[in-house]
């Protein structure tokens, strides 16, 4: 290869070389590798990895948005060391962008450079064409030379293609970097705007706003159910699996029974990885057998209705003993009042927001369901409510912030049909639709910490998400 050849293979590496390095590190550094910042939206952009933090919101009946903040986090709101960071990124950017302008002086000179080699290199291709039109007159050796030459320049045409594109990136850089600058400048200068305290005042005012706001939001109203999401499959068609509504957000504990009767091992796991693993951490052998599968942990103990009985129990994990024990009046039980699926589902134990309940069904009140509030402690029926709703129409059923959700069916199909609220002794028929993706629930019940449905589906345990609309109480409100 010639000396300009080598030479410009050089250029052409190098330039290669640090369009790899713009392209690939550039934008890593000052964030250009995410979506491009403006100026005018900078300020709204900044994440909550970069300091601020976003805070709950909540709506009115009318669907307005009410007291939603976004504040820079307390511990960040120092304005000499957020200053100091962004003098210290804006002086980076400032000597890239200097490096940049450097760059460019060279990547224009030796763009004359290759531009001037493809003049010549259009030129020696006319003249082979028209001693190809000739070559018969020409020497061979003449002809052979001048075909030579051509061959080591036709190489050069699409790297003088990339080379044009390079030369594009790197204005494009040099506009990013302007942007950059200008948006760094405009936060500096909004912080700058600030001292400290009143910064920690406006977030302590803020913060004490949004409590308030919180403290008037009622339980919401179930409006949607979404899923399932498939945590595991295991066990027989029938089963159970729960965690407690009570616990902390570092207990994480799964408890598991399978099957509907003949059964008396719980099943514990520390979380739901182990329990999708299958690593128990423990084993229960109850002292009596269960019926059905309505089952619910509350607070560190496990309430379960007496296998051919209508006999609650309350078992304490933590002590392995009966704490409570207690027949619930009048309740059918051992298939008289099941759901539409049997399996000894004549009385459904549940908690949410409230408290602790039981729904069952009784002669005196035509087979019907009755819905009765629960001391935890005792097992003591506070208050009761009768229902229209036959029992063993129902697919299954859940509470939520004190209003019973009924299911039509257990089976393909199947929707929230009917609720009953205690709060005001009415019922009102629903058209809440959900994926009932393995065709059989012998299990539903809410979880208020996790805003979830849990259900036993085919032999499949899944988990439904609920959307609830949340009502602001107003001044007026008792």
């Amino acid at each position: 290869m010639s000396p300009p050849l080598l030479k410009l293979g050089a250029v052409l590496s190098t330039m290669a070389m640090i369009s790899n390095w713009m392209s690939q590190t550039l934008p890593s550094l000052v964030g250009l590798n995410t979506t491009r910042i403006t100026t005018s939206d900078a300020l709204t952009q900044i994440s909550p990895k970069e300091g601020w933090q976003v805070y709950s919101s909540a709506q009115d009946p009318d669907g307005r948005c009410i007291c939603t903040v976004v504040a820079p986090e307390q511990n960040l709101c120092s304005r000499d060391a957020k200053s100091r960071q962004l003098r210290q990124l804006l002086e980076k950017v400032q000597n890239m962008s200097q490096s940049i302008e450097v760059l460019n002086l060279r990547t224009q000179r030796d763009f004359q450079y290759v531009l001037k080699m493809e003049t010549q290199m259009k030129g020696l291709k006319a003249k082979f064409r028209q001693i190809e039109d000739d070559r018969k007159t020409l020497m061979t050796k003449h002809f052979q030379e001048l075909k030579e030459k051509m061959d080591e320049l036709l190489p050069l045409i699409p790297v003088l293609e990339q080379y044009k594109t390079d030369a594009k990136l790197i204005t494009q850089f040099k506009e990013e970097i302007r942007n950059l600058s200008t948006v760094l400048t405009g936060i500096q200068e909004e912080i700058g705007a600030y001292d400290y305290d009143e910064l920690h005042q406006r977030v302590i005012s803020l913060e004490t706003r949004l409590r308030d706001c919180m403290k008037k939001l009622t339980c919401g109203k179930l409006m949607k159910i979404t899923g399932p999401i498939t945590v595991k499959i295991s066990g027989t068609r029938f089963g159970a699996w729960m965690t407690d509504p009570l616990a902390s957000e570092k207990n994480n504990r799964v408890w598991y029974m399978d099957s509907y009767t003949n059964n008396k091992i719980v099943r514990e796991y520390k979380s739901i990885a182990d329990f999708v693993s299958g690593a128990e951490s423990r084993t229960y052998n109850l002292p009596f057998k269960w019926a059905g599968t309505n089952h619910v942990v509350y607070n560190g103990s496990l309430y379960f209705n007496k296998y051919q009985s209508n006999i609650i129990i309350k078992y304490s994990f933590d002590t392995g003993r009966v704490l409570a024990q207690r027949s619930l009046e009048y309740a059918g039980f051992h298939n008289v009042y099941p759901y539409t699926w049997g399996g000894f589902s004549d009385i459904d134990l549940m908690a949410d927001e409230i408290g602790l309940w039981a729904v069952y069904a009784t002669n005196q009140n035509a087979g019907n369901i009755v819905i009765s509030q629960l001391n935890q402690d005792t097992l003591e029926v506070l208050k009761s409510w009768s229902t229209g709703y036959p029992k063993r129409s129902a697919g299954e059923s859940f509470m939520i912030c004190g209003t019973l959700y009924v299911t039509n069916s257990h089976l393909t199909g199947a929707k929230v049909y009917y609720s009953y609220s205690t709060k005001t002794s009415t019922y009102e028929y629903t058209d809440i639709p959900f994926h009932n993706q393995y065709f059989h629930i012998s299990m539903l019940d809410y979880n208020a910490r996790d805003r979830a449905l849990y259900a036993w589906n085919n032999g499949h345990q899944v988990l439904f998400n609920v959307t609830l609309f949340h009502i602001i109480k107003t001044e007026d409100d008792t």
